[in-house]
């Protein structure tokens, strides 16, 4: 009997640990290409560095379903992160952080999150 429960509490600790995140993929380099698949939208993102300090990422959705893609380009420097859903898909929430020359993107789906922006 203790067994069984010890083994349903490190079950339920397991699930719990996951990360909030579903899906991450983190580029390092200018042109390098990552691809998130989670959800209605695939997409693919890379950055290139602009002027000063800024990395300019572009993020191209593409719906599952056919239709047109979605892009978004945004310059991020060194500490940013933002967070947001696309236009007729709030069900995904994309979170995109920098962190010297590394871009991480992460998409969570079905959450009902408000948009969220923080800089620096």
């Amino acid at each position: 009997m203790i067994r069984k429960t010890l083994s349903a509490s490190l079950l339920a600790v397991l699930f719990l640990a996951t990360p909030a995140f579903a899906e991450e993929a983190t580029i390092g380099r200018p042109i390098e290409g990552g691809s998130l698949h989670e959800g209605h939208l695939d997409m693919a993102v890379y950055y290139v560095p602009v002027d000063g300090e800024l990395l300019e990422v572009t993020a191209t959705f593409a719906p599952k379903t056919g239709g047109d893609p979605l892009r978004v380009v945004m310059g991020l420097a060194d500490g940013d992160s933002v967070a947001f859903s696309m236009p007729g898909h709030q069900d995904s929430l994309y979170a995109f952080s920098r962190s010297g020359k590394e871009v991480t993107v992460s998409t969570e789906t079905n959450t009902h999150l408000r948009a969220d922006v923080t800089m620096r």
